[in-house]
Formats: C-alpha cells, sequence, structure tokens
C-alpha cells in the first residue's frame, strides 16, 4: 500500500490546525488518520495533533490484526483521547473548548476499516467512480438523512458548517465505523472539510482519475482547494495499491 499527504495552511487562515500521519503496528496494519482541529487562538491544533499522535503512537505498540479487535481497540483509544482533550482544555484558559475531527483508516489485506468523528471524511476512488465511505456528523447530514432537505440543498446550506460530534467538546462521542471488502485496485482519500468545501466531487474525481504519482494528486487537490479561495487549511491523505488504482 503506497501512501502520500499534503496540508496547506490555506489562502485565509493564520495557522494551520488540520494533522495527518501514517502509522503502523507491530503487525504491519496500516492506520492513517486525518484531524481538523478548532478553537481559539492555538486549541485547534493542540487537539488534532493530540488526537492523531495519541491515536497513532499507541497504536504502533499493538499486535492488533483482527477486524473485530481493531474495532473495539478504536472505540476505547477515541473515548480516552476525548478524555484527554477535555481535561487539557479545561487545564488551559487559551485550550479552552477546543476540539477536533478525526478521520482513519486501517488496511487489513484486501479490506480495510473506516471511522470518523465529525466531518472529515474518507472517499474511494474505483473504476472510474467517487464514493464518499464515511458518513458526516453533521446538521446538514441528519437534515437529509431525515428528508427534510435534498441532496442539492445539502450542497449550498447555510448551516453546512455545523457538526454535532467531535473531539474535545462532549463527554461521550460515538464514532462511525465501516468496514469495506475488496480495496485492490482502489485510490483512498482521507481529507479535511477545508477540501471538500472548496472542491466538487466532479474535481476530486478528475484529479484522481489522471495519470499522475499520489504526491502529484495531492498536491494539485491542494492546488484546485486553494485557486477556489483557499478559505480553510487543506489536507489529502492518499493510499492506493501497486496498480495506482486508475482502472
Amino acid at each position: 500500500m503506497d501512501y502520500a499527504l499534503l496540508t496547506d495552511v490555506g489562502k485565509l487562515r493564520e495557522n494551520n490546525q488540520d494533522y495527518v500521519n501514517v502509522f503502523k503496528n507491530k503487525k504491519g496494519i496500516i492506520f492513517g488518520i486525518v484531524a481538523d482541529g478548532m478553537g481559539g487562538h492555538r486549541g485547534g491544533d493542540v487537539a488534532s495533533d493530540m488526537a492523531v499522535s495519541h491515536l497513532g503512537h499507541t497504536f504502533e505498540e499493538t499486535d492488533i490484526s483482527d477486524l473485530d479487535d481493531l474495532r473495539e481497540w478504536v472505540i476505547k483509544e477515541i473515548s480516552k483521547e476525548n478524555d484527554r482533550i477535555i481535561s487539557v482544555s479545561n487545564q488551559f484558559d487559551d485550550l479552552s473548548g477546543m476540539g477536533t475531527t478525526m478521520v482513519g483508516v486501517f488496511f487489513v489485506e484486501k479490506t480495510m476499516m473506516v471511522v470518523n468523528v465529525g466531518d472529515s471524511r474518507c472517499y474511494r476512488y474505483h473504476n472510474g467512480e467517487l464514493e464518499q465511505l464515511s458518513v458526516d456528523h453533521s446538521l446538514v447530514h441528519e437534515l437529509l438523512e431525515t428528508g427534510q432537505i435534498s441532496p442539492e440543498e445539502a450542497e449550498n446550506h447555510p448551516q453546512k458548517n455545523i457538526i454535532t460530534q467531535t473531539l474535545g467538546v462532549s463527554q461521550t462521542v460515538q464514532p462511525r465505523i465501516k468496514n469495506f471488502d475488496d480495496v485492490d485496485d482502489s485510490i483512498i482519500l482521507l481529507c479535511t472539510d477545508g477540501l471538500t468545501n472548496m472542491v466538487t466531487e466532479a474535481e476530486i474525481k478528475s484529479v484522481l482519475s489522471q495519470k499522475l504519482s499520489l504526491d502529484a494528486k495531492c498536491h494539485l487537490l491542494i492546488e484546485k482547494a486553494n485557486q477556489a479561495g483557499g478559505r480553510d487549511n487543506i489536507t489529502a491523505l492518499l493510499f492506493t495499491s501497486e496498480d495506482g488504482g486508475n482502472k
């Protein structure tokens, strides 16, 4: 499994509160994670760094290779990290109210597990099609799910950025977790809303379909988000199997 990652401050923000990294445990299981921090001048970058670093380095010390065990582990560790972020937030005035979204993926042979809290997303590009695999914790998604708005209305809804779950805000957190079989011949994208709010899914699909290296695709995604205004920090993490997923 090859990967490339890139994060950028964007055009309007003073600092980058996104965080991204890739980890491997003692069994060789790969864990990629992206987090989008929020709150205060420093709070967001502290919360996102905590979430990625703590979850990642704790995972490196495990020898888990079973999907059911991974699910149990990630639920437990996300809950612990939620408590840690709340605790640190309560200790320091300049970190008060900080929180972060997160989206992660574990690759176990030809299967992967996707986990998310908030609206950072996971997509799969396969056979010329782009599919969102994660499910947003957002007000707009809830309105869409209950039929109160249409997909077209959701696209530019005025409350699009209202998130219903994050790490560090509520005492309890309920990550969404889904397993997917046969990830060969695919490109997997993890990203923050700094990308998806600026670049359409059709544009993302167009970039991922090109005969470019993963690094070049990351740079092109970031470039397109900045060309569209770059109103937020932008992060992209791409994984692919050896053939590049360009079938």
